[in-house]
């Protein structure tokens, strides 16, 4: 990864990782529902999850930029579209609800992670976008993928853990909240386009 894009990998950790996603919003049911302490019964499969997709993608990931080699740079324009469409969906789905399932356990947990769709679309950008344009190394694509931990299980335990305040806030101010993610993914597109 050229180290001048960590800022725009770390906003995009922060906002894709700890904004209203499938997992996140999995986590904060489950910790209303349950309590704390089960919840992280089932975090731990989120956690789990998380780690086989992510090791997964970055496999496929690297032997797609070795067959398509030279062309991997223009990838990010993908990425970049990508976290873009990211801001139209928060701006369009501002007003409608979420679901979650019932169930607090290590496998429910595993499978929400496993099949989470924004998570696996989010890690493949990452490396398309911060590693394959610089480096055809995998070990390089794990290394960011400890980053991705901060984005992946950070951003569901940090939902875990506010329980009801962080509901609350987001109840009362979510127009605002989704305004700031979605200038910042946009300006995280931004810099993506330019870098």
């Amino acid at each position: 990864m050229h180290y001048s894009l960590l800022p725009s990998l770390l906003l995009q950790i922060l906002i894709v990782g700890y904004s209203p996603g499938p997992a996140n919003i999995y986590a904060l049911t489950m910790s209303l529902k349950y309590g704390r302490k089960a919840s992280l019964v089932m975090w731990l499969g989120l956690l789990s999850g998380f780690v086989l997709a992510t090791s997964i993608v970055a496999v496929i990931t690297h032997y797609i930029g070795i067959v398509i080699g030279d062309y991997v740079a223009y990838l990010k324009y993908l990425g970049a579209s990508y976290i873009l469409y990211l801001a139209y969906r928060i701006w369009k789905s501002s007003n409608q609800s979420t679901s979650a399932q019932k169930d607090c356990t290590f496998f429910n947990g595993f499978m929400v992670q496993l099949t989470n769709a924004k998570m696996i679309l989010f890690s493949t950008t990452v490396y398309s976008t911060f590693v394959l344009p610089y480096s055809d190394r995998l070990t390089d694509l794990f290394d960011i993928s400890l980053w991705l931990l901060l984005a992946g299980p950070g951003g569901n335990l940090a939902w875990l853990l506010a329980g009801r305040v962080l509901r609350r806030f987001s109840e009362k101010y979510h127009t605002q909240v989704d305004f700031i993610s979605i200038v910042a993914l946009v300006i995280c597109a931004f810099f993506i386009i330019i870098a």
